[in-house]
């Protein structure tokens, strides 16, 4: 999920903790209960900084180890050691439940985004994403608003989030119940379909898809149980190709795109550096544009030049990148 809804669901989980006695009975435990949690709801996306370095290792790692298993309890230990330092007389193991509670809840959301996480690493290092909840969802960011200003307005913190959390579990089945729905009605209209991804946009009745078979991929938006098609492209196997080759040795940008993309296609256009070998994520269609891309840009000898990944929207964009970011 987006930032803005792990805050919420920190300050929600805070306020459900009222719910436990050792907590509710001692306000320097509501104090260290409320920073845990807040804390512990954003811990796992301290990866973020990876940023810095370049969208290459972001997208190749977010996600992955801080995400992972052992995180779920390295990060609540680090934060209970840290709190029970600076704040004497609480209850150690009842904040590090509470701090584990946010840390496993924003594991557990990441998982239904069409981004997923390494949540079973080490034990199977496989992105887990299941395509059900929009990065930003609505409801569930609005409930949580609701929620805080009820408790601003002397609701039971308590009850109040204890409720909210069963309708949004009704809201996930309801969710996962309409996501089937969508997978059936492809798979019906593609019986030959050896996979099918689906990713959740802004609207709740609205899907990107890509519906793939041994020979073709077929590129489309779901609204209801209604498929618009956009763009058909043949399926096949990345070519034995020399140009294509010389790009993939690119450690900085495309291998950390095809690690990341299960949908995509490629195309090489000479130009008079050399040679560009682009490579565009068919999931992400948007206004009939595809802006999660991978670029390489190799001189006429396949030395490579420069290269790129992530989210463009202009052709102005992309290329004031190419000429500024060395690979």
């Amino acid at each position: 999920m987006d930032t803005g809804t792990h805050v919420v669901m920190g300050v929600a989980i805070g306020g459900l903790a009222t719910l436990d006695p050792v907590v509710s009975s001692n306000p320097a435990m509501t104090q260290a209960v409320m920073i845990g949690a807040i804390v512990g709801s954003q811990a796992p996306d301290f990866d973020t900084i990876l940023k810095l370095k370049n969208n290459a290792v972001y997208i190749r790692n977010h996600r992955g180890v801080t995400h992972s298993i052992p995180f779920l309890f390295i990060w609540p230990t680090a934060i209970t050691l840290l709190l029970g330092s600076l704040m004497p007389n609480i209850q150690l193991f009842h904040l590090f439940m509470w701090t584990f509670l946010a840390v496993f809840l924003h594991v557990f959301v990441d998982i239904f985004n069409a981004y997923g996480t390494k949540a079973l690493a080490p034990i199977q290092d496989k992105w887990i994403a299941l395509g059900i909840i929009n990065i930003f969802d609505p409801f569930i960011f609005i409930a949580h608003i609701i929620g805080i200003v009820m408790w601003r307005f002397g609701s039971d913190p308590g009850w109040t989030f204890l409720t909210m959390y069963i309708i949004i579990i009704g809201y996930y089945l309801w969710r996962i119940w309409t996501h089937r729905k969508v997978y059936e009605e492809l798979k019906r209209k593609h019986p030959d379909s050896t996979h099918i991804f689906i990713s959740p946009t802004f609207r709740w009745s609205s899907w990107h898809v890509v519906i793939r078979t041994k020979e073709k991929m077929h590129v489309a938006k779901v609204r209801g149980l209604d498929v618009q098609y956009f763009e058909t492209y043949p399926f096949e196997p990345i070519p034995d190709d020399e140009i294509i080759n010389a790009a993939r040795k690119d450690d900085a940008n495309l291998k950390a795109f095809l690690s990341f993309s299960p949908a995509y296609r490629w195309e090489v256009t000479e130009e008079d550096h050399g040679y560009t070998v682009k490579f565009v994520d068919l999931r992400y269609r948007s206004k009939g544009h595809y802006p999660f891309i991978a670029i390489v840009r190799l001189d006429s000898n396949l030395n490579i030049l420069s290269s790129y990944t992530g989210w463009i929207y202009n052709t102005e964009t992309l290329q004031r990148k190419l000429e500024f970011i060395p690979t």
